[in-house]
């Protein structure tokens, strides 16, 4: 049995927890069974049972709007990674920019079409502000693959009640497999130089926020939440590669506007290095993720594998991440009926992420007891080789069927 894995994002040119995924489970799988990656850029490697393959963009007569330029070579790699020819048994897909490449793969060559769900369009309609028209593409066509999929893979049971409300797919389609985590690799790190490079004081203690500057990671609402912390601590934000450039004008105004009033505030504007990533994560007192949708929340596990306490909003699959009360602390979001990815009262959710942050921060022994207790869960319940266990089983379910 060979895999075809097809994705927007890999190594080096990983940005978000999809990337992160696909990275991990297609080299877990490759000790099970021949894998091949065809992704976005101009990657190759080829390494035992592992074959990855970058696709480059050529934009030379590309006239249309800048923001429908990654709707359009989501299109033209998706004929690409087609008419390269395929020899895989199924093709296994990952976020919507790959997912007209999927349902040409499963058309033509006739071998079933897998889909992990990393998000959902239909609870994104803040990316109509980055794609404009290029939304009602990107939601027609996820629509489109998931419907006709011969599976779907949703990464927490949250996202799975999501798809059952959102499309009409049949229950037994659905899989849940959770998202990963490496213990070996995430874990606390005595290193500190990551720290001191970019300002952050190592001898005082701090909260973390790392992520992309995206209506979905609520980091307007964090960085609107800092007045209301107490004085005695840091706030380190590794925030970066802004949706918009509007939501990076609205980013820097709130950071200048909060750091006037309070020291000890400090943005960095770009996506670190996964080195320095956990070195920030090790050393980082609290670890709060305020995202306002989140199917699965893959950087509260990496913060929990290196002894991390967490606050985090309670949505989508992150309360089958974190704990509450044993990992970290979940702060309800009240939504809005209308718009049920929006918070009713932003104040209310800003000054409770503010509150569940100072309480954990103001208790020493309790972010130990909860350090150590969700290290403990990174390494119990969330392996990649019980992850990619799963995958082929549900693979080769499909491909015998057939």
């Amino acid at each position: 049995m060979k895999v075809l894995m097809l994705s927007n994002e890999y190594p080096p040119y990983t940005y978000g927890g999809a990337g992160v995924h696909v990275e991990y489970l297609s080299k877990e799988l490759a000790k099970l069974v021949p894998v091949e990656v065809r992704c976005f850029g101009d990657q190759y490697m080829a390494h035992h049972n592992l074959h990855v393959r970058g696709f480059k963009l050529e934009k030379i007569d590309y006239g249309c709007p800048k923001y429908l330029e990654s709707v359009f070579g989501a299109v033209q790699r998706g004929l690409n990674f087609n008419s390269y020819g395929i020899e895989a048994d199924l093709v296994h897909c990952h976020t919507w920019y790959t997912h007209l490449g999927g349902i040409l793969a499963k058309l033509n060559y006739g071998i079933p079409l897998i889909i992990t769900t990393h998000s959902l369009e239909p609870l994104r309609p803040w990316k109509r502000e980055q794609l404009k028209g290029g939304y009602d593409f990107s939601s027609w066509v996820e629509r489109a693959a998931l419907e006709m999929a011969d599976a779907v893979i949703a990464v927490s049971y949250g996202t799975k009640q999501d798809i059952l409300h959102h499309f009409r797919i049949a229950e037994e389609k659905i899989k849940v497999i959770h998202n990963g985590i490496d213990p070996k690799e995430y874990q606390k790190q005595p290193s500190a130089d990551a720290l001191r490079r970019y300002g952050v004081d190592p001898s005082k203690p701090f909260v973390l926020f790392v992520g992309r500057i995206t209506r979905q990671k609520g980091i307007i609402h964090l960085v609107r939440a800092i007045k209301y912390f107490d004085a005695d601590f840091q706030v380190v934000l590794c925030a970066g590669a802004p949706d918009t450039a509007e939501i990076a004008a609205e980013m820097e105004a709130a950071v200048k506007e909060v750091s006037a009033d309070r020291p000890g505030v400090i943005w960095i504007p770009e996506m670190l290095d996964k080195q320095s990533v956990i070195e920030f994560y090790s050393h980082a007192a609290v670890f709060c993720c305020p995202s306002i949708y989140e199917p699965f929340g893959i950087i509260n596990l990496e913060a929990m594998a290196c002894e991390t306490a967490v606050v985090a909003s309670a949505v989508g699959g992150i309360p089958e991440v974190v704990e509450d009360g044993e990992t970290g602390i979940l702060v309800p979001v009240q939504q809005m009926p209308e718009s049920p990815f929006t918070p009713l009262s932003p104040k209310k959710f800003e000054r409770d992420l503010a509150a569940a942050v100072n309480r954990l921060m103001a208790d020493r022994g309790m972010r130990e007891q909860f350090a150590q207790a969700g290290r403990r869960r990174a390494e119990q319940l969330f392996s990649w080789a019980a992850i990619a266990k799963e995958t082929r089983a549900l693979y080769q379910q499909l491909v015998s069927s057939r």
